[in-house]
């Protein structure tokens, strides 16, 4: 039924038959995953593990706690995340001065894993933000951001 349908119409039908934020964002996630991940696929990165290294590579170190604030991710995710990537050298986890902290950061094999990467990520990212157009890009971007702080607050409201 749906396979013959041209793509636009598709969407159409999900985006009227579940006008839901959390369904439509998750769906336009995966497809969007399984894009950077084949953009990715030549360096043997996930589009999840680049952006736990990119992140990494910008703070340097950073406590498990902060790294899980940033990525609206909990601790325990975040940790299934980085057990393959600590597997490979490319994060290593620390004991901070409090027995409990545990700094994070990236390896010099992680870094030059992410630096192979990079060109690919570039080549993907272009893709779709020359096809959006720099205003469209703008305005998904910052509406994201938007949806992310409206949601932060209420959860924050009812915790």
């Amino acid at each position: 039924m749906f396979k013959d349908m041209p793509t636009e119409s598709l969407y159409e039908f999900a985006r009227q038959a579940v006008p839901c934020v959390g369904f439509n964002t998750r769906r336009a996630t995966r497809l969007i995953t399984q894009y950077y991940d084949q953009a990715l696929a030549p360096t043997g990165l996930r589009s999840t593990q680049y952006s736990l290294l990119s992140m990494l590579s910008m703070l340097d170190e950073v406590s498990m706690q902060d790294l899980a604030l940033v990525l609206a991710m909990d601790r325990t995710t975040l940790t299934r995340n980085l057990s393959p990537l600590l597997k490979k050298g490319w994060v290593k986890v620390s004991i901070g001065s409090d027995r409990r902290a545990r700094p994070i950061r990236i390896t010099p094999r992680g870094k030059s894993v992410l630096e192979k990467a990079l060109p690919h990520w570039e080549k993907a990212q272009a893709q779709i933000v020359d096809q959006l157009g720099d205003a469209n890009w703008d305005q998904i971007m910052r509406g994201l951001h938007q949806i992310s702080m409206i949601v932060e607050t209420i959860l924050a409201d009812e915790r």
